[in-house]
């Protein structure tokens, strides 16, 4: 009965900024990692950031610098601040979470950054 819903995704030119939100519901009492990944067509799915309840994060190599990832434990809501935009970034992102040993996926939402 886990389930992950993104929003936030749309069009955005270079340079520009964005922030995705993804919030995760059913009955979660254990600790969790949540995260987000994306997949560009034509390409294999890659890190963007990832989150433990603790707040201890881990950043894509290609993102880092540009991004921050952040959580509220009370929500179960997750959240991507993307800064500094590069058309590649454009691809679907999807939201993730790690509990009780299993994976959760989100159906994504669309990025994609123009010029």
């Amino acid at each position: 009965q886990v389930q992950l819903v993104e929003s936030g995704g749309g069009l955005v030119q270079a340079g520009g900024s964005l922030s995705l939100s993804c919030v995760a519901s059913g009955s979660i009492f254990s600790g969790n990692t949540m995260g987000w990944y994306r997949q560009a067509p034509g390409k294999q799915r890659e890190l963007v950031a990832t989150i433990t309840r603790g707040a201890r994060t881990n950043y894509g190599d290609r993102v880092k610098g540009r991004s921050t990832i952040s959580r509220d434990n009370v929500k179960n809501t997750v959240y991507l601040q993307m800064n500094s935009l590069k058309p590649e970034d454009t691809a679907v992102y999807y939201c993730n979470m790690e509990w009780r040993g299993m994976a959760y996926w989100g159906q994504g939402t669309q990025v994609t950054v123009s010029s």
